[in-house]
């Protein structure tokens, strides 16, 4: 007499035979032989007309006129532009070119230079001597577009205590940083060789091919307009602190998702404010996302739809803080163009190592003083007042600092997101202390 099995038995071999095939199935990829990276940025001080080749905000990296790398990071004035190339056949870092189109206005080719080592050296004797202690402040965080505070709100985080809690209340939410390291083994622009700015007519679509020491031949690549710089945001603020003050921009081309965020002090607190549905700092969102985070987050409403063309910061939030008021920042995430030669094979089963491979990414962000008119038009001049380009716009470019860096390997405790940023540090930036 045959013995009936159930359906049920037959279940953990089935899944431990679909297992199998797909670890069968899976392909095989090595990295690249060369990888490069391009950062395109376009910044803006709101209300002040964009002018081509415009030096970066005194005090911040690559400040007076200087263009450094990691300024595509940052927030310095202007368009820019950070290359970075590695190959497995040159770790030391390769002397190479970038053969770029006549578009981009910078000549007919960029020198790619080997970063070198720097000794770190200190002085026998030398010490730093010992800040006084402070009180530390409390973050008062808003959230949410709207005329009003919303009931429960806002969210109150003491700093008293330990410094890691500290970090990790001001970091938040971020994406993990996927760039490029000004560290050895990598080739950067720009350099000490060709440091030239990025004009603001500047078009990258065309045809650019890499070579040098290593770089594997043929490396040739297209970019097309949907991957092309930026334009600037175009943002208008209207209403004193002590109202709500009303924002808004025209549609920014190539945008995905958008997002807004203030701060300012308050008596002894940091009051931060940020457009997201979410109670984050947003301190680790001013930065490169990929296609598959912004839509994410759109979907959580951390992030603005690209339809969006208005916000409002709730009344009253930032009455009487201090003289110098409160600092807007704005982004708009642009898309990622990933390009890979040969490409990946179709069949699961046939490994994959590409010769070469290329990363594009795309933002634009612009900054504001609240509490004064400002023009909506990037092109159009600054609306009298505490505006673009006034005192209270250099004390907007000094708390700045403190915030944007350009990429550098993450310090122990510093804030995910802004690498070798502590908060201490920038909360002494942002209250001048």
């Amino acid at each position: 007499m045959r013995t009936p099995i159930s359906v049920t038995a037959f279940v953990p071999l089935a899944l431990a035979l679909a297992a199998g095939t797909a670890a069968a199935q899976q392909q095989q990829v090595k990295p690249p032989i060369a990888q490069y990276w391009i950062d395109l940025s376009t910044h803006t001080f709101a209300g002040m007309p964009e002018m081509p080749g415009m030096p970066t905000i005194p005090g911040m990296p690559g400040g007076g006129g200087s263009n450094t790398w990691g300024m595509a990071r940052a927030m310095g004035m202007g368009r820019h532009m950070d290359l970075a190339l590695y190959t497995r056949n040159k770790p030391s870092g390769s002397d190479a070119t970038h053969t770029i189109p006549p578009g981009l206005g910078l000549g007919p080719s960029l020198p790619l230079v080997p970063v070198k080592a720097v000794p770190v050296t200190r002085e026998p004797g030398d010490t730093t001597p010992d800040r006084p202690t402070e009180k530390p402040p409390r973050l008062l965080i808003y959230w949410g577009c709207g005329a009003v505070v919303r009931p429960g709100q806002p969210r109150v985080i003491d700093l008293a205590g330990d410094p890691a809690e500290m970090g990790r209340a001001m970091g938040g939410r971020y994406a993990p940083d996927r760039g490029a390291r000004a560290t050895p083994g990598y080739s950067l622009w720009p350099n000490e060789r060709n440091h030239s700015s990025v004009p603001r007519d500047a078009s990258l679509v065309g045809e650019h091919s890499i070579a040098g020491e290593g770089v594997p031949a043929g490396m040739r690549f297209a970019i097309d307009q949907a991957h092309d710089l930026m334009p600037a945001i175009e943002l208008s603020s209207t209403g004193e602190l002590s109202d709500s003050v009303a924002l808004k921009w025209q549609p920014v081309r190539g945008a995905l998702a958008q997002y807004l965020h203030a701060m300012g002090s308050v008596g002894d607190d940091l009051v931060l404010w940020s457009s997201a549905e979410t109670p984050d700092t947003g301190m680790g969102l001013f930065d490169y996302l990929s296609r598959t985070t912004i839509e994410r987050w759109v979907r959580e409403k951390v992030l603005l739809p690209a339809s969006q063309t208005d916000c409002a910061v709730p009344k009253g939030i930032f009455a009487g803080g201090k003289e110098d008021g409160a600092m807007l920042r704005m982004i708009a995430y642009g898309p990622e163009l990933n390009l890979a030669h040969p490409p990946r094979p179709a069949d699961p089963r046939t490994p994959w190592e590409p010769d070469w491979a290329v990363r594009l990414r795309v933002k634009a962000s612009t900054m504001a003083m609240l509490g004064a008119d400002i023009a909506s038009s990037a092109g159009e001049a600054p609306t009298p007042g505490r505006a673009a380009g006034s005192p209270d716009a250099s004390k907007a470019a000094g708390a700045q600092r403190s915030t944007e860096q350009p990429a550098a390997e993450p310090a122990q405790g510093s804030i995910p997101g802004l690498p070798g940023v502590k908060p201490a540090d920038l909360l002494r930036g942002i209250f001048g202390r």
